[in-house]
């Protein structure tokens, strides 16, 4: 899942914070489907993410995500606890979070705006969908800014 077919792409890391393995394991399908080179890490909660982020414990090698794609709720430490987090760490707050959840309350959407999250996706129920949906997210490493986030 960490290749490309072109050797000449520079990997984009990416990282999924996610406690459903089988909800990431179809996210990382949708990124291989997509022929993104993008080099992939999953952590379970936001706990995980954090120490991830700040290269802690077993997380020292890890690369700066370019992109954060976020489940909102998680066990130890939820998505919405973990984005006010980062976007309150100078270190981190330019990395954009992206809400990947079940949830398509309204309310969730305008709190996770307001706590600094650049997009958010309802989780669709078919692969196609999917497939669309994470094709979206490069922009967030294209250089297209907010006018493709619309």
């Amino acid at each position: 899942m960490n290749e490309t077919l072109d050797s000449a792409v520079p990997m984009v890391p990416v990282l999924i914070v996610e406690d459903d393995e089988a909800d990431a394991y179809l996210a990382k399908a949708a990124f291989a489907d997509n022929d993104m080179a993008v080099d992939l890490r999953h952590v379970l909660d936001g706990i995980e993410a954090l120490e991830y982020l700040r290269r802690q414990g077993a997380h020292r090698e890890a690369p700066r995500p370019r992109l954060i794609l976020l489940d909102l709720n998680m066990p130890r430490m939820d998505g919405r606890v973990f984005l006010a987090e980062v976007k309150a760490d100078p270190a981190l707050r330019d990395i954009p979070v992206v809400i990947f959840s079940t949830s398509d309350a309204p309310e969730d959407k305008v709190q996770t705006r307001e706590l600094g999250a650049a997009d958010y996706i309802v989780k669709p129920m078919y692969m196609e969908e999917l497939n669309a949906a994470i094709a979206r997210l490069s922009r967030f490493w294209a250089g297209e800014g907010e006018e493709a986030r619309r």
